[in-house]
Formats: C-alpha cells, sequence, structure tokens
C-alpha cells in the first residue's frame, strides 16, 4: 500500500522544475540565443559555427569525420556543408584516395572567419557570469553525462 508520502515523490518527479531534462533544454536554449546574437556580425548560424570550429582545429577532414566529431549524420551534415560552401568559406572535394569520401577543406574566407570568431569564448564566459573552473567542471560534467547516454 502506498503512503501519501510516497504519492507525493512520484507526483513530485513529474514537476517541470523536477526534470534535468528541461534544464538542459532551457539552458540549451538561452545559450543557442547569445551564439545566435554573437554569429550574426561573421554570418554564419551555431550549427555552421561547429562545423567551422572542427575545421579550424585540423583542415582537410572527411564529411565522416566531421559528423563523428559533432555527433551529426550526414544527412544533417550535408545541407550545411553545402550552405557553408556557397558563402565561399569551405570547398567539398572527393578523395583521391578513397572516392567514396568527401573531404573538407577551408577557403582563405574560411580561414580568415577564424580571426573575427577568436571573441567568442570570451564574450561566452563574460555572459555566463561564472568563473572559468566551474564552467571546465561543468562542460566536463555534461560530456560525462552525454557519454552515459550514449552507452
Amino acid at each position: 500500500m502506498s503512503t501519501h508520502q510516497d504519492d507525493k515523490k512520484a507526483s513530485d518527479a513529474l514537476l517541470l522544475d523536477s526534470q534535468l531534462c528541461f534544464a538542459l533544454y532551457s539552458a540549451n536554449l538561452a545559450m543557442n540565443k547569445l551564439y545566435r546574437q554573437l554569429l550574426t556580425r561573421l554570418g554564419i548560424t551555431y550549427p555552421q559555427y561547429l562545423v567551422m570550429l572542427v575545421l579550424w582545429e585540423r583542415d582537410e577532414v572527411t564529411v565522416s569525420d566531421i559528423g563523428e566529431r559533432l555527433f551529426l549524420d550526414s544527412a544533417t551534415l550535408t545541407p550545411l556543408l553545402k550552405r557553408l560552401e556557397a558563402a565561399g568559406l569551405l570547398l567539398r572535394q572527393r578523395s583521391r584516395r578513397d572516392e567514396r569520401q568527401v573531404v573538407v577543406t577551408l577557403t582563405d574566407e574560411g580561414r580568415a572567419l577564424r580571426e573575427k570568431a577568436l571573441s567568442i569564448p570570451e564574450s561566452v564566459l563574460c555572459a555566463s557570469d561564472c568563473d572559468l573552473a566551474a564552467l571546465k567542471n561543468l562542460k566536463g560534467q555534461l560530456e560525462q553525462l552525454r557519454d552515459n547516454l550514449n552507452r
């Protein structure tokens, strides 16, 4: 027989403010809003920024490598890459070693965009109103959560 206390715990578990998923979702909405404002001057969207981050880290990578880094499938990634290519920021070419693979390379314009983006991490840190150590800790916890959920 359940007690009133058990019923209260069960119903509390379904409160919106009790949901980890909602805390992540609403924080993501706020983060996306901030990035939208910061990226407007670069002329790219947040998903495009993520692609550019991968390419600024290591140029000449395959589409599958980018997808793996960003947890995106090629059906999601291909339209992003096409828009970035149309904007003159990257080139997509079949690999000479393996025709089945497409290699993505930054253009000079794509490399130059990196300089314009250098202030973004600092702007995000300032907007978060958190210290760097706290954000690094939070990032590590979120990566652990992601990895656990992906298992």
